[in-house]
């Protein structure tokens, strides 16, 4: 019942200034955020990789209000791309983006978000790695889509992300189940309406689980971003099912979350990638990991009531 206050409070900037002083917070958001610059990240990087964990950064942040800060947001990317080849972790690492942080909400949207998400794919791709667009609230989605298809007719190895919770995903994932697609699914973290999204958990895991068994008996390569010990189970045996390799399908997880769980699926041979995200504009993706499983929300206010 919390999850959906805590989803309206990421929107809030009087609630974003509370929880920002707030004396627990640092320590609370050192545990989802792996650092504010490249600089940090590397090492995070570095370290998984001699874990045989892989990861995909995110450049937090999305409210663009102008053109010049979506510029920047590319300009963000670009520099890790930079950074990523320099050290020669590019096969370790690929990219998630949130076209909102490229322009997708201001005027000429679809079209300015195209253009500055280009070149970081273009980027990404003569390093040999790969970017993967993250999935926002449903009204972003047609254009999400659009912009996918677009980019992977240069370069088809672009991946995308689909939500379990909207009532659309199971025909986007029958489209999206194809051969060279890469496609993440989630449960979904936004806060919808019932008139376009299933708002109970149980209906939330079973939509999960028909859509990744189209997924798995599809041509495509899924990826299972998901902490569920069940769900992961579940992944596993559709995936035995499919006749999938272990290398055929890869798991991913939020960094902070379940480590030990991360390291044992890549011992057991699977790929196991991590969701890591950097950057100084934490706030709204920190929410919703608050709002994603109350134990979170738990540890946070004990934070804050011990430095306090």
């Amino acid at each position: 019942m919390l999850g959906p206050v805590i989803l309206a409070a990421s929107r809030s900037d009087k609630m974003r200034r509370f929880v920002s002083a707030a004396p627990g917070t640092k320590q609370v958001v050192d545990r989802f955020i792996a650092g504010e610059t490249v600089d940090q990240v590397v090492t995070v990087i570095q370290d998984a990789a001699g874990k045989g964990l892989e990861l995909t950064l995110d450049v937090v942040g999305e409210d663009i209000t102008t053109p010049e800060q979506a510029a920047a947001a590319r300009d963000a990317y670009l520099e890790l791309t930079g950074r990523l080849k320099d050290l020669g972790l590019g096969a370790r690492a690929e990219m998630s983006v949130k076209l909102s942080m490229f322009g997708l909400s201001l005027e000429d949207g679809h079209e300015l978000a195209l253009a500055n998400v280009r070149p970081v794919v273009e980027a990404a791709a003569a390093i040999g790695t790969t970017v993967t667009l993250d999935a926002e609230d449903h009204t972003t989605l047609d254009s999400m889509f659009a912009i996918h298809e677009e980019l992977r007719k240069d370069h088809p190895e672009t991946g995308c992300v689909i939500q379990a919770y909207l009532f659309r995903t199971e025909e986007d994932a029958r489209r999206l189940a194809a051969a060279g697609s890469r496609v993440r699914i989630v449960k979904g973290a936004y806060k919808e309406p019932a008139s376009v999204a299933y708002q109970d958990k149980a209906e939330i895991d079973k939509a999960y689980v028909r859509i990744l068994r189209t997924l798995m008996e599809g041509e495509g390569y899924p990826m299972i971003g998901s902490h569920d010990p069940r769900l992961i189970a579940i992944a596993q045996e559709l995936g035995r099912k499919a006749g999938r390799k272990l290398d055929e399908y890869e798991f991913q997880m939020l960094y902070g979350i379940r480590s030990d769980e991360q390291i044992r699926l890549a011992a057991e041979g699977h790929r196991m990638r991590v969701y890591t995200a950097y950057g100084t504009d934490w706030y709204g993706y920190f929410m919703r990991r608050l709002a994603e499983k109350p134990a979170n929300l738990l540890f946070f206010g004990r934070s804050i009531l011990t430095q306090g």
